[in-house]
């Protein structure tokens, strides 16, 4: 099965240059009980699309996608709802330098990552979710920052050979080595088989130097119905 989450804003394009992700597909092995989880866990069924797909996978699939929200209270609320859900806990949620934040395992395996850069609640804890990341864990950061770059998407952040984000909307796409994406999720950087991702946006159709599959933005949907569109396996 496939999810794709839908985001809904508005993109544009500066001549060549990528500016839009819109839409992210996650395989799954049941798109009844994964609605389910993600309308329960995130309040995102209005933006989830299914497709079928039994394409193996084991071990670490070099992706996370995080929920950036407003306050730790907000973070609680949403891991909370994903545990209830039945997601597993990788990271309990907690300060640290960079915020407040904790990590789970979705039951369809991809990890999510709900954090904040406050430190503390300003209100009421909310479902409000104000971004969507992307982050990709690839062998060679530089590597696969030059070959995007190539591509035409203009880079926002970098930080040498450690980390790179690119101004994509309105979901975010970030790179960082595998090992430490992994470390940073709680899990072995161990992997093989399908990412179990296909990255939908204006970019074309394509896979990068660590095989993550991208697609023309709306593609998914037009082939909801059918089984995954391809199996490209992880770099190594």
């Amino acid at each position: 099965m496939v999810v794709a989450i839908q985001a809904i804003a508005n993109s544009f394009t500066k001549g060549h240059v990528v500016t839009s992700i819109e839409s992210l597909t996650l395989e799954v092995p049941d798109p009844t009980a994964a609605s389910a989880f993600y309308a329960a866990a995130f309040g995102l069924d209005d933006q989830l699309v299914l497709r079928r797909s039994d394409t193996a996978t084991t071990g670490f699939r070099g992706f996370t996608l995080s929920l950036v929200v407003s306050q730790p209270a907000t973070v609680d609320g949403l891991i909370g709802a994903a545990l209830d859900a039945g997601a597993t806990p990788l990271k309990p949620a907690k300060k640290g330098f960079w915020g407040y934040g904790g990590v789970v395992r979705a039951p369809d395996g991809t990890i999510w990552k709900v954090a904040t850069s406050s430190k503390k609640d300003t209100g009421h804890a909310s479902r409000e979710i104000d971004e969507v990341v992307l982050l990709l864990g690839v062998a060679d950061v530089a590597a696969s920052k030059r070959s995007y770059v190539e591509r035409g998407l203009e880079v926002a952040r970098s930080f040498g050979r450690k980390y790179v984000q690119f101004a994509t909307e309105p979901v975010k796409l970030a790179l960082y080595g595998r090992r430490a994406l992994a470390k940073d999720a709680g899990v072995s950087p161990d992997g093989t088989g399908s990412h179990r991702i296909v990255i939908g946006g204006d970019a074309g159709s394509f896979a990068d130097p660590d095989g993550f599959a991208w697609a023309p933005a709306g593609s998914e949907r037009r082939t909801a119905v059918a089984t995954a569109p391809s199996a490209i396996p992880q770099a190594t």
